[in-house]
């Protein structure tokens, strides 16, 4: 038996990252997670222990799982109430945003760092693009970045273009597995291309119509600076998903109304129309901004209609 890691996945392969080399595994049968909701047993990021197979393809069978410090999700295309794995074990989870070709919406933004705050993976925020940036938009992202710095999500401004200086993030993915993610187009191949020149991932144009990225990454991979840091990459999320999550507690995936929430009126507050709301109270002060209360609202509204 070898112990190993999943660094890529193609839905029935996966390539695992061993001390003896990366080595492709498969499952045998049917394997299911107990009580599980996902649509897929393993992703980037597990740990498991494999079992070599006597061919000459020198494969392996996966036959056990590690448990899982955490794991970021979207809700699957096919199955309402079901659930696809992006990435487990995560140090850290890199957002990437641009307000320019594309726009990436607060509401993305806010649900991806609610799924973060759901299983305590911190978050950073890396707005690229600045080149593309004109007075407006600077003075939308100063907004922005004020926002959630004060919620406790570093902000970072920079450009993925050859010519502008990236050392600076070698520090923050230091020792550390990286998720990076974001839509489309926002230039997460570029940037990582850029860190690290090997993981030669395809990029593309954005294209006319809607604005919207050209898809360029198919399935989630990891890839290493070293041998103590890597980053995940992933598909260009289109949605979210929030499964399974109590409307009672989403608020406590919201920093600003997670300090607060207990002075509510009413334990099981929604802070939508109980009265002695303390949230929306907050909201009349300017102490929590409409646009993430709005989030809130959606998010809310969404995980009630899968119900």
């Amino acid at each position: 038996m070898i112990e190993g890691r999943i660094i890529k996945s193609t839905g029935s392969w996966y390539k695992v990252l061993t001390d003896e080399g990366i080595i492709n595994s498969r499952l045998r049968g049917k394997y299911r997670l107990k009580g599980s909701k996902s649509t897929n047993p393993l992703a980037v990021g597990d740990y498991v222990t494999i079992d070599p197979e006597d061919t000459e393809e020198e494969s392996a069978i996966i036959t056990e799982l590690k448990e899982r410090k955490n794991y970021v999700i979207r809700q699957s295309p096919k199955h309402k109430y079901k659930h696809h794995i992006i990435a487990t074990n995560i140090d850290q989870a890199i957002l990437m945003v641009t307000l320019s070709s594309p726009r990436t919406s607060v509401g993305f933004i806010d649900r991806f760092l609610v799924a973060c705050e759901s299983f305590r993976i911190p978050a950073i925020l890396l707005f690229n693009k600045s080149d593309l940036l004109d007075e407006d938009n600077m003075e939308l992202f100063e907004a922005m970045s004020h926002l959630y710095s004060e919620l406790g999500y570093p902000c970072i401004l920079m450009s993925a273009h050859e010519d502008e200086d990236i050392s600076p993030l070698y520090a923050i993915l230091e020792n550390k597995t990286t998720l990076m993610a974001g839509h489309s187009g926002v230039g997460k191949s570029t940037l990582l291309n850029r860190l690290i020149p090997e993981a030669d991932q395809k990029t593309a144009e954005i294209s006319d119509f809607a604005d919207k990225g050209v898809h360029t990454t198919t399935f989630a991979e990891m890839f290493f600076i070293d041998k103590n840091s890597s980053i995940i990459d992933t598909p260009g999320i289109k949605e979210l998903g929030l499964v399974d999550m109590d409307e009672y507690e989403l608020s406590d995936y919201f920093p600003e109304m997670r300090e607060i929430r207990q002075e509510c009126k009413f334990n099981n507050c929604t802070h939508i129309n109980e009265p002695g709301c303390a949230v929306k109270a907050a909201i009349e002060t300017g102490e929590i901004s409409e646009s993430r209360y709005f989030s809130y609202l959606s998010i809310l509204e969404d995980e009630d209609n899968r119900r």
